[in-house]
């Protein structure tokens, strides 16, 4: 494969794979030949030339392989061995199926219907398209895609809270798979605020992690759907939430990631930026702090660690200014077009800080 611009090695999707291994096993089943290698044009126009893997040619149906190549990006199902197996029949037409591998679509909200395989619509329509060239006049065709090793691989994706159960999904809208990891994942993500607008949610908890799912499920009585884990990804989750129609997000977690969106860092990876102490000890000084108690909320390491020095101080207050502030920045953020709100809360769960104020805590 190509490399990109940056020096890393495009791949491709497991649509392509399921494109080309449909295509050649239909070019198998009508020569009766074994072929080792298969061209495919991909939706974006790039021409593939990939190699075959465990050919097999039956007197009434042929299956192929083709290993998954994600190229740089550090994709589950790179190496995956994703096949097809293609019959003719009497019936016109051309079937897709999935086989050992391939999730079914269990929850609205997706490009495919509930009870369908997980076989993407772009995907589908490529191998319609390989396939129907080869079939005889007045036959059809039924195509079985496979991934022996999904069901596995799955539990390692989003495919567990999109609703997609016993295997992989065959993705691809281009063919070609890009070294960008955290474009997939932010599609992912983007996917699970769909799940919760077809599931009827009207408030959105956007939460950096398992701490903030944990409280909305077990304090708050939230369901799974309402509750999107959106990581580091703050800003582009607040735009998504506006995008989709939402009109109302609960902004719930742990201090050390929420407490940067008071800073207006809302790509919250350390890696673009920290004031998670510095915050905490402007705000600190904001509710009468003496330097010194600032000075030892700035000598820590963790966030959390600076806790048990405000509270000590009686000064756990700070954390509902600072909730306050998480509101109005990412308020002003999507300019307004959401109503937001924020719990802060500690390693243990505790709610140090909300807004609006009212949530009980332990001073």
């Amino acid at each position: 494969m190509n490399k990109t611009e940056k020096g890393f090695k495009k791949g491709f999707t497991t649509g392509t794979c399921a494109q080309a291994t449909a295509k050649a096993a239909a070019i198998m089943l009508s020569t009766g030949k074994k072929i080792e290698r298969v061209e495919v044009k991909t939706p974006s126009g790039v021409k593939l030339n990939l190699e075959l893997i465990d050919r097999e040619v039956g007197e009434d149906f042929a299956r192929c392989g083709i290993v998954k190549d994600a190229g740089s990006d550090p994709d589950v199902t790179h190496g995956a061995k994703i096949y097809a197996e293609v019959r003719f029949s009497n019936k016109k037409g051309v079937s897709i199926k999935g086989g050992k591998g391939v999730g079914i679509v269990t929850k609205r909200g997706l490009a495919v219907p509930v009870g369908e395989y997980a076989i993407n619509p772009v995907p589908r329509r490529m191998i319609y398209q390989e396939v129907n060239k080869y079939v005889p006049q007045g036959k059809g065709a039924e195509i079985i895609i496979s991934v022996p090793q999904g069901e596995e691989l799955a539990k390692r994706t989003f495919n567990p809270r999109l609703g997609i159960v016993g295997g992989l999904s065959i993705l691809g809208t281009t063919g070609i798979v890009e070294p960008k990891s955290v474009d997939a994942y932010k599609t992912a993500l983007a996917l699970l605020l769909n799940m919760a607008r077809a599931s009827g949610v009207k408030k959105v908890v956007l939460t950096p992690g398992h701490i903030g799912e944990r409280f909305c499920k077990e304090r708050l009585g939230l369901p799974d759907q309402a509750i999107v884990q959106m990581g580091d990804q703050a800003g582009f989750m607040l735009k998504q939430c506006v995008k989709k129609g939402i009109k109302e997000v609960l902004l719930a977690g742990h201090i050390g990631k929420l407490v940067k969106i008071a800073a207006g860092i809302f790509n919250t990876h350390s890696k673009f930026g920290d004031a998670r102490l510095e915050t905490i000890a402007a705000y600190a000084g904001l509710c009468g702090a003496d330097p010194e108690v600032i000075k030892d909320i700035l000598s820590q390491n963790l966030a959390e660690a600076t806790v048990e020095i405000l509270r000590k101080n009686g000064l756990l207050s700070c954390f509902d200014e600072i909730a306050r502030k998480i509101v109005l920045r990412a308020s002003e953020f999507v300019d307004n077009q959401l109503k937001i709100s924020c719990i802060l809360l500690s390693l243990k769960g505790e709610i140090l800080g909300s807004e609006p104020k009212g949530e009980s805590r332990n001073e």
